[in-house]
């Protein structure tokens, strides 16, 4: 989460509060003004207090015209009933909510089965709050696995992880977290994402594991994951190091099975030891949720499970948090039950299409080079195209004027010299929503054409980049 600080004294204010948020009568239902920052001395009408909450909010983005996000903007209603009923279930509390922590169990074997367990019944896993702390218990599996056997250097030896510098940051986090180096692969040439054999030869003695991303956020790619494999197969052959692979699956994972079923990257191969995905990204589920697995019990060191007696009730557990609502793990099984693979296969697919189709008409437009097409993630990237008086960070702030949320930023290194716009085509966004967002940025053309060079001062600030 942001960290916060608190407000200047210049900054301190009271809230206006409309006569007419009093219901029955307008006078009285003028209290006093409250301040923003600090807790108001008396309390409000529910009411007013909603109304003063929801006025603010509408100066945020409309979140089903943000082509940032990865995140999950639309379900069915019957899916927003069940979670508004299992908002007040402590997940963690296994004991006293017992069919939430089934349907929880339910979800690992389905995922299980579905990545290609080699017996899905030996796969181990859990729900979690999204990837961020997925990624995390993943990383801390390869560390604790990696000191195990490496008992007589350890804590002298510093441990390392290997993986692309296109990463997403929660690995970053990881490694500082963790006290492990990160060794990042960076991008070359027309190459955005990791190069197995510059991974394999970054790893030693002290690599916990290699990090494959499956749908990359820079430009939605997919990483070679059975190329990876091989390459550290064939470093074992040559050294003796067996250096496990994790499947960083937050999108991809939720897209491959059902459309690229001949794309060999799960736990099909014998050296990916565990992977995650996002539950509240292409499994299609509200903020947020997200999954763990390991291929067997072996993959995750029983000492780092954690069995709590808990309100009489005996619990493991491997998590980083602890109370959190039951609500996203219910409307994750609900979604698995209500779509199945043909469900999932018929959705993921229109993502994909709109995707290309949107791709293909953006460049059709002339002034802009596409990246990636989205036709592997429903994603894609595409930078402007020859000597232009504008720059993708005028065309993201432009869009902004019409309500459509895009970013725009550079590549890490050695591509700092590249800037792009990303977007993501989540379900909800039809193909009529993406013929109104190519006619608006067709319409902004002309007036971007028309400049006399780029506007943009401050690129660090003109907009953030979203995973």
């Amino acid at each position: 989460m942001a960290l916060h600080k608190g407000p200047g004294k210049h900054q301190e204010r009271l809230m206006s509060v409309n006569p007419f948020y009093g219901e029955a009568n307008p006078v009285g239902g003028m209290t006093e003004a409250p301040p923003t920052h600090r807790l108001p001395d008396t309390p409000l009408p529910p009411s007013t207090a909603y109304q003063l909450v929801h006025d603010e909010l509408m100066l945020d983005g409309n979140s089903r015209l943000n082509l940032a996000t990865f995140v999950t903007t639309w379900m069915e209603p019957q899916a927003g009933v069940l979670m508004g009923e299992c908002r007040d279930k402590n997940m963690i509390d296994k004991d006293e909510y017992p069919r939430t922590a089934e349907l929880e169990r339910r979800c690992v074997a389905m995922l299980a089965d579905l990545w290609n367990a080699p017996d899905p019944s030996a796969a181990v896993g859990c729900s979690t709050t999204g990837s961020s702390e997925a990624c995390m218990l993943a990383g801390m599996a390869l560390k604790r696995r990696w000191a195990q056997r490496n008992a007589d250097r350890y804590p002298g030896a510093r441990p390392n992880l290997v993986m692309g510098v296109n990463v997403q940051v929660c690995w970053e986090k990881f490694c500082n977290f963790w006290e492990v180096e990160a060794r990042l692969v960076p991008m070359e040439g027309d190459r955005y994402h990791l190069d197995p054999q510059a991974a394999a030869e970054l790893c030693d003695e002290n690599t916990i594991g290699v990090v494959a991303v499956l749908g990359s956020t820079f430009d939605g790619s997919y990483e070679p994951v059975a190329d990876l494999c091989a390459a550290l197969d064939a470093l074992q052959e040559r050294t003796g190091l067996d250096v496990p692979v994790h499947v960083d699956g937050a999108s991809g994972a939720m897209i491959a099975p059902f459309l690229d079923e001949d794309l060999v990257w799960d736990f099909r191969l014998p050296r990916v030891a565990s992977v995650n995905t996002s539950g509240h990204k292409y499994g299609l589920v509200y903020p947020g949720v997200g999954w763990a697995l390991w291929r067997d019990k072996e993959a995750l060191p029983e000492e780092l499970v954690f069995r709590v007696n808990y309100l009489g009730g005996d619990m493991p557990t491997f998590a980083l948090n602890f109370s959190r609502p039951g609500a996203q793990v219910v409307a994750q099984y609900y979604t698995f039950l209500r779509l199945g693979r043909e469900g999932y296969r018929a959705v993921q697919q229109t993502t994909r299409d709109v995707a290309r189709s949107l791709a293909d008409k953006i460049e059709a437009l002339g002034d802009f080079r596409l990246l990636t097409r989205g036709d592997e993630l429903p994603v894609f990237a595409f930078t402007t195209d020859g000597d232009l008086p504008y720059d993708v960070f005028d065309v993201s702030r432009r869009l902004r004027e019409s309500g459509w949320l895009v970013p725009a930023y550079t590549f890490p290194p050695n591509r700092e010299d590249l800037a792009v716009l990303r977007v993501v085509c989540r379900n909800g966004f039809s193909h009529d929503l993406a013929d109104l967002f190519v006619d608006d940025l067709g319409r902004l053309l002309p007036e971007l054409r028309r400049q006399p060079h780029p506007l943009t001062k401050d690129r660090e600030t003109a907009t953030s980049f979203h995973h």
